[in-house]
């Protein structure tokens, strides 16, 4: 219900926002008819104006550019609809992997962003400022991490601490391991809504531009999942032990209560990622294309 209630305001407004910036356009772009002045008995009318340089026709002019913010690095290409209005298709990529030590576990943990979203760029003066509506079509931008709590080795979860088993071939006792995740999608699509400064394609005869952007996407609360495999124990000496994914072991479920409970808090500790936060910087180049009407 709310993934169809954000579409239905998302096309309202991008409905609204055309129907009004191509009104705008109609006006400023008409000839100023002033009232017929005779001379000698000439009529002559003043010389038709066009305010604010040249405007451009629908699809006449195209813009590729970079950005580098929040969803990781971009790329962006953008067209113009009239004066008020540009539509902005964007895509972002970033990859990052590294090693840490948390709750007594080595980790490697790898961040993957990868996003793919469009906007409308509704600019309501004469100047760079714009607000842009638009869709995050595709969220992939996730944290996965693989980690090994080498035996004897502490960790806790919830503030309870166990102890990762030796490794016993008599037992079949391996150390403690564990797989997580914890994604940032899960509203698919995502609402976004940013503003900013800077038109990419400008409404004079320069080509460069160098936009800024601020804004929120509504991605939804982030989803954690940690699997364990292995063995943990309760005490140091190792008396009280057992495969964690065994339920009818009294340590296991003690450890996958803690564990449970664990995952909890650190939802709500992201929770305010359910907004994510949108800041970009970018750089582009518009130029005419073939086909469009040009300036007029």
């Amino acid at each position: 219900m709310l993934k169809q209630k954000i579409v239905v305001v998302s096309i309202t407004v991008l409905l609204a926002a055309s129907s009004l910036a191509a009104q705008s356009l109609i006006e400023s772009s008409s000839l100023i008819a002033e009232g017929s002045n005779t001379t000698g008995g000439a009529t002559y009318r003043p010389a038709a104006t066009v305010q604010n340089g040249p405007i451009y026709g629908p699809f006449s002019r195209v813009a590729i550019g970079g950005s580098v913010g929040t969803l990781g690095p971009g790329l962006q290409i953008t067209t113009n609809i009239n004066r008020h209005l540009n539509v902005r298709a964007s895509g972002n990529a970033f990859y990052y992997s590294t090693d840490f030590t948390t709750s007594g576990f080595d980790a490697n943990a790898k961040l993957n962003m990868v996003s793919a979203g469009i906007s409308a760029d509704i600019y309501p003066f004469h100047t760079g400022f714009r607000i842009s509506p638009g869709l995050l079509v595709l969220n992939n931008n996730k944290v996965s991490g693989t980690s090994v709590a080498a035996g004897g080795t502490s960790f806790t979860f919830n503030d309870a601490t166990y102890y990762s088993a030796n490794a016993n071939p008599a037992t079949g006792a391996t150390p403690l391991s564990a797989d997580g995740y914890l994604h940032l999608n899960s509203t698919k699509p995502a609402f976004t809504i940013t503003t900013g400064w800077g038109n990419t394609i400008p409404r004079g005869e320069r080509h460069w531009s160098f936009p800024v952007e601020v804004g929120i996407a509504l991605v939804g609360s982030p989803s954690i999942n940690v699997t364990l495999s292995g063995w943990g124990c309760q005490d140091q000496a190792q008396t009280q032990c057992g495969n964690v994914q065994d339920a009818s072991n009294s340590t296991a479920r003690q450890i996958q209560t803690s564990l449970t409970a664990q995952i909890a808090k650190w939802k709500s500790d992201l929770n305010p990622l359910e907004t994510y936060p949108i800041v970009s910087f970018g750089v582009a180049y518009s130029f005419p294309v073939r086909g469009g009407s040009g300036a007029r």
